[in-house]
């Protein structure tokens, strides 16, 4: 377990890195806000686990909170002294796995992070990512270069589809079969319709979706 703490409390930070490492887990302490806020830009794949708290220098927790779902579904824990319902309801809604209230056991503490990690490793990722596009398809979001975007029901349908079948040649058929559904009696023509504002709201991105003539699409990767 590699846990990536955002901590501005010394004192803090120290028990936490000595008990969690006494457990055989490997702690990188981050005490600034900015600074944790350029790490995430760098990528989150060292990390197992984040320990976020709220109050920090430079930018509060719920801002990076909401700065990491942007890029990584990695599994995040708050801990800290705001325990008003309104803030544990915030933390959760930013998509945070728990929302812990100091003072705290630091056992307990532990059991909460290893339980975490042992149930999302059991579950299929709920993450797709292709380049510098990124799916949750358990909150139905889509994020370019960590901003989110908004799609339509059909142009993400579209794009989910895609970024499953990477490097596919994909029909219009296919599409209308997977998106549209079997209600659908009209022209094959809207696939390429929805697929034009598809591009356009991906900006850069939409690059990735190539138009293969007389057959239909294929999206790249990067």
């Amino acid at each position: 377990m590699h846990v990536l703490l955002i901590e501005d409390d010394l004192q803090i930070c120290e028990v936490i890195q000595k008990y969690f490492s006494g457990q055989g887990a490997v702690i990188t302490a981050v005490t600034d806000g900015q600074e944790a806020l350029a790490l995430i830009q760098k990528g989150l794949d060292a990390y197992s686990l984040v320990l976020l708290d709220i109050m920090l220098p430079g930018a509060d927790g719920f801002t990076i909170c909401r700065s990491i779902r942007g890029k990584s579904n990695i599994p995040i824990v708050f801990i800290t002294a705001k325990g008003r319902e309104s803030d544990i309801l915030h933390g959760y809604d930013l998509g945070c796995d728990d929302y812990i209230v100091k003072p705290f056991m630091l056992s307990a503490l532990y059991a909460k992070c290893t339980a975490i990690l042992k149930r999302t490793e059991k579950q299929p990722s709920a993450i797709l990512q292709c380049g510098s596009i990124r799916l949750d398809t358990r909150k139905l979001t889509c994020y370019v270069n960590g901003q989110e975007t908004e799609l339509t029901q059909k142009e993400y349908g579209i794009l989910r589809y895609f970024m499953e079948h990477p490097g596919w040649i994909v029909t219009r058929d296919a599409l209308l079969d997977c998106v549209w559904g079997d209600d659908y009696f009209g022209t094959d023509r809207v696939v390429d319709n929805h697929i034009k504002r598809l591009r356009k709201a991906l900006g850069e991105a939409g690059h990735q979706i190539h138009t293969v003539i007389g057959r239909g699409y294929k999206f790249s990767e990067t």
